[in-house]
């Protein structure tokens, strides 16, 4: 389970594209070979019609690295029949079809009446949620009406994507909501500021994925010409500069987003050590004394496009591999989908010859080491870590206990607390940290570490700060 090599680029996906028009009928091929060179690895291809839709299934059966998508654009709404989705319905059975649309709201042009749009839209909705599959929004000078259709009718289970976004922030959220993705594509390249880099900035980072919608809407330095796949990267690039992220990462981020909405599976194999955010994060154990029913780990193998799900837990010698040099990153920090104390001996040892390296090492911590081992285990650490971050996620036992089911019952809240004044007191750098989730009294946290005289942290309710995996 070696790390990340820091030469690796990540892939990109594009999630939205129309490479079987005949706009790339004289270079397809050389077209696909241009995605490669730039490392897009998966490409969805979005059919408007019944012509378009066939055309995507062929195109994918041929290119391993694309998938299809089967719908009926607005423009062509007045076609709809019932042998028509039928028809769809048989084909999304197709192992290489992953989506239902585009499908959606165009009163831009207006080419078809608003009924027959709204009666398409609804019978895609429909059949996204009977096959399964997630659903591709296109939306344009519709945005109210969008939203009260997918509400009359109810999102599908598999979510979806409202490709090309078209709304600011208040109404990325309001589609975030009700379980969808946001798309970004060149658009975002035409201004430096304005609604659309606000969106890509702010959209919670596991709900971002990035396209192109080729061969239309290429980006600077691009316009006025034909887009196709390989420019997804000056999109990432984009956004990676708005979120403050590195390309590398925002790619990974955007392509393990596209790869659970769509059910690609393609997992990398587990890894010891992840980056992100300047940091390498080490995943030594996926064992946790803690159930958090937010906890990334019941809802995913995957985080930052990195898989946590470890096979084994790794020993010390293979953690120490995995780092590398470890004067490259800002910070080490024992995080994964497990409470690293569990592997108290492996953190002590592993953290001492970090820092005898020149490396900062920090632990996030649930904060019950002391439970766990019997003993106050915070002398062992003062030679291990600069630095803990402790998650309180709650202002009460009670609402720990409700939030967090700690195996070791009541009182685990006062042991987690005592064991955060006990760190700050040998001199250990500490922080307390709590997710923004419902049910959480943030006000009375900030009251609570105010008390305990150390720094909050606050994660889940910013997409741009750094998160962590538990």
């Amino acid at each position: 389970m070696p790390a990340p090599s820091a030469a690796a680029r990540p892939p990109l996906a594009d999630t939205h594209a129309h490479l079987d028009l005949d706009d790339y009928r004289d270079d397809r091929d050389a077209v696909l070979s241009r995605a490669r060179a730039s490392g897009v690895a998966l490409i969805v291809n979005v059919g408007f019609d019944a012509a378009t839709s066939d055309a995507s299934i062929a195109l994918a059966e041929a290119n391993p690295s694309i998938y299809a998508s089967l719908g009926l654009h607005p423009h062509h709404a007045s076609s709809l029949s019932d042998e028509l989705l039928a028809r769809y319905e048989r084909l999304a059975a197709h192992p290489k079809v992953v989506a239902i649309g585009e499908t959606g709201l165009d009163y831009h042009r207006g080419l078809s009446p608003r009924e027959d749009q709204e009666r398409a839209f609804r019978a895609q909705i429909r059949l996204a949620k009977a096959v399964g599959l997630p659903l591709v929004v296109h939306n344009r000078d519709a945005h109210g009406d969008v939203l009260r259709v997918l509400d009359d009718e109810g999102p599908p289970e598999a979510g979806g994507v409202m490709h090309c976004f078209p709304g600011d922030e208040a109404y990325a959220r309001e589609v975030v909501r009700r379980g969808f993705h946001v798309g970004i594509g060149g658009p975002v390249t035409y201004s430096a500021r304005g609604r659309l880099a606000g969106v890509a900035a702010s959209v919670p980072q596991d709900r971002l994925v990035l396209e192109t919608d080729a061969p239309w809407l290429p980006p600077v330095p691009h316009r006025g010409r034909r887009n196709e796949p390989s420019f997804v990267r000056l999109v990432a690039e984009r956004v990676a500069e708005l979120r403050g992220l590195a390309v590398a990462d925002l790619a990974r981020l955007t392509t393990g987003n596209a790869r659970r909405l769509f059910g690609i599976p393609d997992l990398p194999a587990p890894s010891i050590a992840y980056e992100m955010w300047g940091n390498l994060y080490l995943n030594i154990t996926n064992r946790c004394t803690n159930a958090c029913g937010f906890c990334v780990r019941y809802q995913s193998d995957t985080l930052w496009g990195y898989n946590l799900r470890l096979e084994r837990e790794p020993s010390v010698e293979e953690i120490i591999e995995a780092v590398g040099d470890p004067t490259r990153y800002r910070e080490i920090v024992f995080c994964g989908f497990g409470e690293p104390t569990v592997r108290l001996d492996v953190v002590t040892e592993v953290g001492r010859r970090l820092r005898a390296s020149g490396a900062r090492v920090r632990i996030d911590t649930n904060g019950h080491a002391n439970l766990i081992w019997n003993r106050n285990v915070v002398p062992e650490l003062v030679a291990a870590v600069d630095a803990v971050s402790v998650s309180l996620n709650a202002a009460d036992a009670a609402q720990y206990e409700t939030l967090c089911r700690p195996r070791f019952g009541p009182g685990t809240f006062d042991h987690v607390v005592a064991f955060a004044c006990e760190c700050r007191k040998a001199g250990i750098e500490t922080v307390v940290s709590v997710v923004d989730v419902k049910g959480v009294d943030l006000a009375r946290v900030r009251a609570l570490a105010a008390g305990l005289g150390v720094p909050l942290r606050v994660r889940g309710g910013d997409a741009r700060r750094e998160p962590s995996a538990r």
